[in-house]
């Protein structure tokens, strides 16, 4: 199954899938283990790293993971996992000062829909949560976290993403068109397609403007990692 990009630009190098915001130190989820899939659930209810005067959970570490599991078909490390969740700590304490709206439950529902469509059958779809420990509630309420925060970095990094006419027609010449012609597709004239490219664009500047304020804001941080099976 394709990578899923459903719903924001910034998977691969902010959230990786958005996990359930944890604030409570006695929180417990059953998930499966990071890199051991189809594992027995367990009850996890750790901490996987203190950041400032908060905690990073291991339910919240877990519960990522398995997303990983169910997208992609393996998590991450568990030191790529750490840093994911303290992106979203991140991006969420800065949504959350902004009080900036929560989806809609029609919004979710919608988002669960179009995830639904990433895999073959709803059967497969089924049975690949299952394998991965997760329920349908959990996949629900991840897909509304990550609409939450991804919604929030375009908010916050849109306005100063302008992109010119001459951008435009540049990845026009040396991407866009080289990559059609490459796979002996027409290509259509930039003004049919100038639209498309623009939000390419704009997608790509708000990517690197939030990892480059993530990057910087992350080194301000006091983070400490907990062993693993050391943290309570």
């Amino acid at each position: 199954m394709p990578r899923a990009i459903f719903i924001f630009v910034l998977a691969a190098t902010l959230f990786a899938f958005g996990a359930q915001s944890a604030r409570a130190q006695s929180q417990s989820h059953s998930q499966l283990a990071p890199g051991t899939p189809g594992a027995a659930a367990q009850t996890i209810d750790g901490v996987a790293a203190r950041i400032e005067d908060d905690i990073l959970t291991e339910s919240e570490l877990q519960e990522l993971a398995a997303f990983q599991q169910l997208v992609e078909g393996h998590p991450k490390t568990r030191a790529e996992l750490i840093r994911e969740l303290a992106a979203q700590w991140i991006v969420r304490g800065d949504a959350n000062t902004a009080k900036f709206p929560r989806p809609s439950q029609a919004d979710v529902d919608r988002a669960y829909s179009e995830f639904m469509k990433q895999f073959k059958s709803p059967e497969e779809f089924q049975a690949r949560c299952a394998a991965a420990g997760l329920t349908e509630a959990g996949v629900r309420r991840m897909l509304e976290e990550q609409l939450y925060l991804s919604r929030f970095i375009d908010f916050r990094f849109r306005p100063a993403a302008q992109i010119s006419d001459e951008d435009v027609e540049k990845y026009y010449r040396e991407e866009f068109a080289p990559q059609l012609k490459a796979r002996g597709e027409p290509v259509p004239p930039v003004e049919e397609v100038s639209d498309t490219i623009r939000e390419v664009l704009i997608q790509r500047a708000i990517s690197e403007r939030a990892s480059k304020w993530l990057d910087e804001t992350r080194d301000r941080l006091r983070i400490d990692v907990v062993a693993q099976g050391g943290g309570s």
